[in-house]
């Protein structure tokens, strides 16, 4: 066994809510605290570290040196980092006032990073995914949520979800995989919307189950991409399949949300544009709802009411969205200070959204929390003050991190 410390303060993020409001007060905080890692890299103990030391014999000791603090790995549950190209044009003709459909007919939009997708070699798309994943894992994220989406033909679609898996091989992180061909309808396909999502289930998904390439299946509800009716049919029957369901729901119009609730979606996110009525619905199911505030600084619009979900008990995430388009920035801890700042967040709270609640999010319960059993992933900040995290809005980097009880 391997004994980690002494770290100045371990926020073990346990004994607290899985739904709704948290406090600062519930956290518990372990000063001068200790970690100790068994054989199978599952956490065996959290203590004061100098009672974990003469407690147990002939153990291994990593000792800290300066004030550090301690936290669970954090979750990313939803991002898009899987893609080929860039949309920077994207983005600076949107602050320069284009509209979508202005952008779109110049060459960006969706359909952009969809070509470049295409066009890209596995090799490439892997490369660029390594490097991500990296970068990620260095903000003291263990645990990333993948879509595919950017495909939107068999080939394409399967060959994105394949790269995903490649992946997981050449990291130590978590990866989770989720097909998201039903993203929008792409312009080269001969057919309406529904004859669309019927090709994903006749086409796409048999052979993404064949290959055990995801488990997970995400559509975007949208006026500008599929409709409620046609939606629900369509998660029905991927549910049938065998799939978990997700969804982008309320981005820009309210409703969707619903449709994630009564087909048992485990989570539903985005939000931005969930009305008081379906707060409360969400609030009231075991749906999680996930907040992405790169979306929001990305586009310029509302973020997500996540202060209005809390408050009506409802278990909220927080992710960042990281795609080429809507969301380039990919930084969830600055993404999550800022949402804290408008929606009026404790610490506690934002910790727990990505955390153990954005676990929740994945359907993974052993992580997100660091007590006995729990698998040994966890971030370290030099600093003395835990508070100093979100204070400094992403610029506090982390120090180490820790995968499996080993440091990364």
């Amino acid at each position: 066994m391997k004994l980690i410390g002494p770290f100045k303060q371990i926020l073990t993020l346990n004994h607290l809510p899985l739904r709704g409001k948290i406090s600062d007060e519930e956290l518990e905080i372990i000063k001068n605290g200790g970690i100790l890692i068994n054989s199978d890299h599952k956490i065996e103990a959290i203590d004061d570290f100098e009672s974990l030391k003469s407690n147990y014999a002939n153990i291994e000791v990593e000792t800290i040196e300066k004030d550090k603090i301690c936290l669970p790995a954090f979750v990313d549950c939803h991002t898009h980092i899987c893609f080929g190209g860039n949309r920077a044009n994207d983005f600076a003709m949107r602050n320069a006032g284009k509209t979508y459909l202005e952008i779109a007919e110049k060459g960006g939009g969706i359909w952009s990073s969809v070509q470049h997708t295409r066009n890209a070699s596995e090799k490439e798309l892997l490369e660029t995914l390594l490097e991500r994943i990296n970068r990620l894992i260095s903000l003291g994220i263990t645990t990333i949520e993948i879509k595919s989406g950017y495909g939107l033909n068999v080939e394409s679609e399967l060959k994105m979800l394949r790269v995903i898996q490649q992946a997981q091989t050449k990291t130590k992180a978590t990866l989770v995989s989720t097909c998201l061909s039903a993203h929008l309808k792409p312009r080269d396909f001969e057919g309406n919307n529904e004859e669309y999502l019927q090709y994903i289930v006749d086409e796409i998904l048999p052979k993404v189950k064949e290959e055990n390439l995801a488990k997970r299946v995400d559509i975007f509800i949208e006026k500008s991409a599929f409709q409620p009716e046609e939606s629900r049919k369509f998660l029905e029957k991927a549910k049938t399949l065998g799939f978990e369901i997700t969804v982008h729901a309320d981005q820009f119009t309210a409703g969707s949300s619903r449709i994630a609730v009564e087909v048992g979606a485990v989570s539903a996110d985005h939000l931005e544009a969930t009305i008081d009525e379906d707060i409360e619905y969400l609030a009231n199911s075991e749906t999680v709802a996930v907040a992405l505030p790169g979306a929001s600084l990305g586009l310029g619009e509302p973020f997500t009411p996540a202060r209005k979900i809390l408050d009506h008990n409802g278990i909220l995430a927080i992710a960042s969205d990281w795609n080429p388009g809507s969301a380039p920035m990919g930084n969830l801890i600055a993404q999550a200070s800022i949402l804290a700042t408008f929606q009026k967040l404790s610490t506690a709270e934002v910790l727990a959204g990505i955390t153990f609640r954005a676990a929740k999010a994945l359907n993974l319960t052993d992580r997100g929390i660091l007590k006995k059993g729990m698998k040994a992933d966890f971030v370290v900040f030099e600093t003395d003050n835990f508070q100093n995290i979100l204070y400094n809005q992403g610029s506090l980097l982390a120090s180490e991190v820790y995968i499996d009880g080993e440091k990364i």
